[in-house]
């Protein structure tokens, strides 16, 4: 117990490393996203995240989201708990069979204009999951989606370009 004490007191504080992308270019991307999120909605976007089966990687790359690096909610984008207010359904995970009725009840209780995006390798087509009995396969099987984010799991930065890319005109 000594030893520990006295290590905690000579060892510098353990921080993390700094996310690769600059805070200039986040800012510079979050800032775009609330413009065009402003521009097609009159407002910031409203997101429900779905967790349709997912080994939690995904989930924990959308937390950080709301860490001190990201802090996104200063741009207008938040994270809704009813998909009665959302713009975005952001679901994640191969779709098991426990939840393809919840999330295709979700995709109906979201109002117009609504969008799909499944982020992370399982919720294209159920990556390693898919040939488990429990899993009906991406999301894409379940409900249509307009958008899918690469990755397992996508970065936050990932996670923002693909809601700017899904926002603004092409």
């Amino acid at each position: 117990m000594r030893k520990l004490l006295f290590q905690g007191l000579v060892r510098p504080p353990f921080t993390e490393v700094a996310p690769a992308i600059s805070a200039e270019e986040l800012a510079e991307l979050s800032a775009r996203l609330d413009a065009v999120a402003r521009r097609r909605l009159g407002r910031g976007l409203a997101i429900r995240q779905v967790d349709a089966g997912s080994c939690n990687g995904c989930e924990l790359e959308i937390h950080a989201l709301h860490n001190a690096f990201y802090d996104l909610e200063r741009f207008g984008l938040r994270f809704v708990a009813s998909p009665r207010h959302a713009d975005v359904l952001l679901v994640t995970g191969p779709v098991t069979k426990n939840m393809a009725e919840a999330l295709a009840r979700t995709y109906e209780a979201t109002p117009e204009p609504k969008w799909v995006v499944s982020a992370g390798a399982c919720a294209l087509d159920g990556g390693i999951f898919a040939p488990s009995y429990a899993v009906v396969g991406g999301v894409g099987q379940v409900i249509p989606v307009d958008l899918h984010i690469p990755g397992c799991p996508p970065t936050p930065a990932d996670l923002l370009k693909g809601l700017v890319s899904l926002l603004e005109p092409r």
